[in-house]
């Protein structure tokens, strides 16, 4: 299925050669896709991933590699207030590997399959920031993440997707229809959840709350941290929001990681209360 991608990786690999014309019947010839460069940058200990402009792709703090540094990416791990023990994990877009690793560390009992498009950016990831090399748990998939979401291989066998898929334009997730939305609602288990970061005061944001609300039985969407990062939650299958009960589960998951989970559920709380 054709999705139109606001990329430069997706259209430089669907224009035509120059000579091609309407009626040439012959497919046209492959081409790579053409990347921007991989840039760093380093403030007071945390090194930041570029795609060769100013917006930050991703961060490691040096001493604390396997933490997750940008607040977004945390609330990206909101869906451990629903899932204790998840069987597969799959990170759609790599960035410095930050939620990849911190999946693979703690969850021994999951397999973690992280999908990039860009080599590059694997490359990266295995020599700048630490991320560990393929096991029998741990596996980096060099792919489009919608040619992964529609192979029927891997639908209803997924508990956890995150999704972080920004290219160098940053003009808002590079697949955002309903059509990318629904394969991964496809890829779920029946009590899967998918985590989203998009931009909440940026035109792609109504597009893509409004495709995942179209795939998902419920959306729901935390407080805007950052430069305006909005993680959006989809749910499989629509969660009864025991409030106690999440604030009990939260502490948990701050005394086993430091995450600073109970803003997610307060966030939950005052989602639910302006819709």
């Amino acid at each position: 299925m054709l999705i139109k991608r606001k990329s430069i990786e997706a259209q430089s690999n669907r224009k035509d050669g120059p000579r091609a014309s309407s009626t040439t019947k012959a497919a046209p010839k492959p081409r790579k896709p053409k990347f921007a460069p991989i840039t760093l940058s380093e403030e007071n200990g945390v090194v930041y991933l570029h795609f060769g402009n100013e917006w930050v792709q991703g961060a490691m703090r040096v001493r604390k590699p396997d933490w997750i540094e940008l607040e977004y990416a945390q609330q990206m791990m909101a869906w451990m207030l629903f899932i204790r023990e998840p069987q597969h994990i799959v990170q759609l877009g790599l960035g410095t590997g930050a939620l990849t690793k911190f999946c693979y560390r703690q969850f021994p009992q999951a397999q973690v399959t992280a999908v990039e498009l860009n080599p590059a950016v694997i490359i990266a990831c295995h020599s700048m920031f630490r991320l560990p090399s393929d096991d029998e748990r741990l596996s980096t998939i060099e792919m489009d993440a919608m040619d992964f979401v529609m192979d029927e291989a891997n639908h209803g066998k997924i508990d956890v997707i995150q999704a972080d898929l920004y290219d160098a334009t940053v003009k808002g997730p590079v697949l955002d229809t309903a059509e990318f939305y629904q394969a991964c609602e496809a890829c779920l288990t029946p009590e899967g959840i998918m985590t989203v970061n998009l931009f909440g005061d940026h035109p792609s944001y109504g597009k893509n709350l409004k495709a995942m609300r179209f795939a998902f039985d419920e959306v729901m969407c935390l407080p805007p941290v950052h430069e305006g990062n909005v993680v959006a939650i989809g749910f499989k299958k629509a969660p009864k929001l025991d409030f106690p009960a999440l604030y009990e589960r939260a502490a948990e998951i701050t005394d086993a990681t430091r995450l600073p989970t109970k803003s997610w559920v307060n966030g939950l709380k005052a989602w639910q209360l302006v819709r």
